[in-house]
């Protein structure tokens, strides 16, 4: 009965978040639409300053969580190499999202 409050919490919040977010992509959908129905086109946004922007966030994010999650490796002496374990794909996962969105930019970039 104890665990229940935080598992409610934390569905909540996600409901929450998911909830805004699809709010969020709705009314852009209703934009395009009326935006179709008068003639008019959506103006072409850019995209690929997007890519680079959200790549230097998320590659900065992992990094820092990879220098973060770097000591505990060192908790266990022996049983990883150069102390990477398991624990470390919260740090990498984001930071090589990160360099494959700056990769993307640079790779796909129309200069």
């Amino acid at each position: 009965m104890n665990g229940i409050i935080p598992c409610l919490g934390v569905v909540g919040s996600l409901a929450l978040i998911f909830g805004f977010l699809a709010f969020l992509r709705y009314m852009n959908y209703r934009e395009t639409i009326a935006l179709a129905e008068k003639g008019l086109t959506r103006p072409n946004s850019q995209s690929n300053q997007r890519l680079l922007r959200w790549g230097i966030v998320l590659t900065a994010l992992g990094f820092a969580l990879t220098l973060g999650l770097y000591p505990i490796g060192f908790d266990f002496a022996n049983s990883y190499p150069l102390h990477l374990g398991p624990w470390m794909l919260g740090g990498f996962v984001p930071l090589f999202l990160g360099l494959g969105l700056i990769l993307l930019h640079y790779l796909t970039g129309k200069n």
